[in-house]
């Protein structure tokens, strides 16, 4: 059996500010405006003969991943849950230990959740051709054929060819300079390193064990102490926050003896930059990419994105502007791998538009911070059909809500009432209180926050249906 296991973890800060700490790229709808980069990814495999995939992700992207998955008609796909990013080793050691715990060991298919491939059907047969090398006990990578000498992709050297097809790698190299990987492409035998895999489970942990035992024995202990939790494996907290932090291509491809590659030419990025995204979007006749409300006129080869307002250009080329609620980024395309380092400064600076939008999705639905001053702030805040907040308290403010549209059942102490439109309610510091949709429309209110501190963190939550504390 054939079980895809997709890598959901990540920041993506070189997209900034559309992908963010807490919404990064791989949950964005960057390329296609109907799905976002993990529900494409999904999609691709329609057509293989593969079981449901096999999420990973951080704890705290997995309302979002559950929702994304829920929209495709899979809500019960297991999700397993990292509480720290370790890297790729780690994620995928948890992967195979959960297969093999199941009772199973089958051929792992190792996605990111967050490339692009144009060609689904060059993906398949790609798969299938890796398919006996994985059974005979190959660890297998994907090659993708270079279009041009990128000095942004390591390198796979392809060795000699194999009876079963694929080649064996005759080496791994790390990211060239510019004329080396003029070089490479000259001499037409090497590929780029996708980061895409495939493996027995069981093949795959015997190789960690001889190479990184280190990180396969808290891998072990991690998944050893894992509860599940709805479609949710929650790994031991503690166990895999011990565990060493390295990618599967440093702990184990480049070691192994058993590395073979099969060729990919099906129109993959990685999307790992906003001149990236540049290149693989449709564009207009003057070369530009313009989404949202944008004007644009005498512009050449820019990337201009609008998420809340209008954005007008004049003569510029060569830019990405990106436009939303919180955040504007002007960059010329040549210099956009340096947005991490904006990144970095945001988050040394004690800001928080690194760690999420204006806009923030939850289990229940979703909320906007519309305004902001000294002592008050203002959401407006949408709780999808059935939904309910948590039972909770405030130490510091006080709130007051003003429902838009639909119904809220709220419980104030020991009271509980309905509210319709134009009514509202008002909820003191300190007092337990919780909010729920018992309609079938969206429920809309205005929330007026007032107070000494509102910060996310002044909750105390009581009870809980999604397991938040």
């Amino acid at each position: 059996m054939l079980q895809p296991v997709i890598m959901a973890g990540g920041s993506g800060s070189r997209l900034w500010p559309l992908s963010r700490q807490l919404n990064p790229k791989q949950f964005l709808a960057l390329v296609s405006p109907e799905v976002t980069m993990l529900q494409a990814t999904i999609q691709r495999l329609q057509g293989l003969d593969a079981a449901a995939p096999r999420l990973i992700c951080n704890e705290e992207h997995r309302f979002l991943a559950a929702e994304q998955l829920r929209q495709l008609g899979m809500e019960e796909a297991d999700i397993l849950l990292e509480s720290v990013g370790r890297n790729t080793a780690p994620a995928i050691a948890l992967a195979a230990l959960h297969s093999i715990a199941e009772g199973e060991d089958p051929v792992l298919l190792v996605l990111a959740a967050d490339h692009l491939i144009r060609d689904t059907q060059a993906f398949h047969t790609s798969v299938r051709t890796a398919m006996p090398l994985a059974r005979d006990g190959k660890l297998v990578t994907f090659g993708i054929v270079p279009t041009s000498p990128e000095t942004g992709y390591g390198y796979i050297e392809q060795g000699k060819a194999l009876a079963e097809g694929g080649f064996a790698v005759a080496r791994f190299v790390e990211k060239p300079d510019a004329q080396t990987a003029t070089g490479y492409i000259e001499q037409g035998n090497y590929f780029w390193n996708s980061g895409m895999f495939m493996f027995r489970a069981s093949v795959y942990l015997a190789e960690l064990e001889k190479f990184r035992p280190d990180i396969l024995a808290a891998c072990r202990k991690a998944h050893a102490g894992c509860q599940r939790d709805m479609h949710f494996i929650r790994m031991d907290r503690d166990a895999f926050a011990a565990c060493p932090d390295d990618s599967i291509d440093y702990a184990l491809m480049e070691k192994t003896d058993l590395a073979a590659m099969v060729p990919l030419d099906g129109g993959w990025s990685d999307i790992g930059s906003w001149s990236a995204l540049w290149e693989v979007s449709d564009k207009d006749a003057d070369g530009n990419v313009l989404k949202g409300d944008v004007l644009a006129r005498a512009c050449q080869n820019n990337h201009i994105h609008a998420d809340s307002r209008l954005v007008a250009a004049v003569g510029v080329q060569d830019l990405v502007i990106v436009e939303t609620r919180d955040a504007v980024l002007v960059a010329h395309r040549d210099q956009v791998q340096d947005v991490k380092k904006v990144v970095e400064q945001i988050r040394n600076d004690g800001r928080h538009e690194h760690i999420n939008h204006r806009e923030v999705y939850r289990p229940w639905g979703v909320y906007d911070s519309i305004d902001n001053g000294h002592r008050y702030q203002v959401k407006r805040i949408t709780v999808k059909p059935g939904a309910r907040l948590s039972t909770q308290m405030h130490h510091h403010r006080a709130e007051h809500w003003i429902v838009v549209s639909g119904t809220a059942r709220v419980c104030i102490g020991d009271e509980t009432v309905l509210l319709t439109e134009n009514q509202s309610t008002y909820i003191p510091v300190g007092q337990v209180h919780s909010l729920e949709n018992p309609g079938r429309i969206p429920l809309e209110l205005i929330e007026v926050q007032s107070g000494s501190y509102l910060g996310e963190d002044d909750i105390v939550r009581f009870d809980d249906r999604y397991g938040r504390c």
